[in-house]
């Protein structure tokens, strides 16, 4: 398996109107600020990043992908990989990106509504593509987390698996950018359904957190409110 050998923290980079924002619960007009995109995505590598996690969260919402230029800018400005989501609706768009140097795109609207897309890119990159599966409630949710699929995410997982999929990144929504801890019985529901890397996001507000998703098997954990907020550092928690 090439991605995450070990156990990595991956710093969430989630950008808006070209800033690094964090948003409660994934709803707009709660988002605080966090300055420039490129500085932040050094400053994570500085202190032992292997790994960012970009969001463009003006084309996650609006499908068009308005943050590019930071995007570029940070592929630029880090030699660490890189994965992607947020807008990103077609194998074109996902095919370019690869081109361009991100090492992982993260689909979730796209694959849920066309599954055959995860297919496609990934004949063109193998093990690129990682699906995004949001849960609340133990039933997967699309469409910015506004209606309910009635999927189980570990029988989601799975079938994105046998389509190609290179990892899959849970996201439990009851708990994201509230700093209130996580869950862990869907993730690791999810994690033994499947052979690929699942990458853990939401909630984690305390390196016991990040300790907890790693013994449910999570392959890494992407954090985001935690890190800005000051709750721990990064390094503490690659020390975890």
């Amino acid at each position: 398996m090439s991605h995450f050998p070990e156990f990595e923290v991956i710093p969430a980079v989630d950008m808006q109107d070209g800033e690094v924002v964090q948003l409660v619960q994934g709803e707009r007009g709660t988002e605080k600020t966090y300055g420039d995109p490129v500085e932040a995505a050094e400053r994570w590598v500085d202190e032992g990043a292997e790994t960012l996690h970009l969001v463009d969260l003006d084309g996650a919402f609006e499908g068009e992908r308005k943050n590019a230029p930071a995007v570029d800018a940070i592929l630029d400005a880090v030699a660490v990989d890189v994965q992607l989501g947020g807008g990103i609706r077609t194998a074109e768009d996902a095919i370019d990106l690869l081109d361009r140097g991100v090492d992982r795109v993260i689909l979730g609207t796209a694959a849920i509504e066309n599954p055959d897309i995860v297919e496609e890119i990934s004949d063109a990159h193998p093990d690129s593509v990682m699906v995004s599966l949001d849960a609340k409630d133990g039933e997967v949710l699309v469409s910015g987390w506004t209606e309910s699929t009635g999927l189980d995410p570990a029988e989601a997982a799975e079938r994105y698996e046998d389509l190609g999929a290179g990892a899959i990144l849970f996201t439990d929504v009851d708990v994201e950018g509230q700093l209130e801890g996580v869950q862990t019985d869907t993730v690791q529901r999810v994690t033994e359904a499947v052979d690929i890397p699942v990458v853990a996001s939401g909630g984690v507000a305390t390196l016991e957190d990040v300790a907890a998703l790693r013994e449910a098997g999570a392959a890494a954990v992407v954090v985001g409110t935690a890190l800005y907020e000051g709750r721990f550092t990064l390094r503490e928690a690659i020390a975890v």
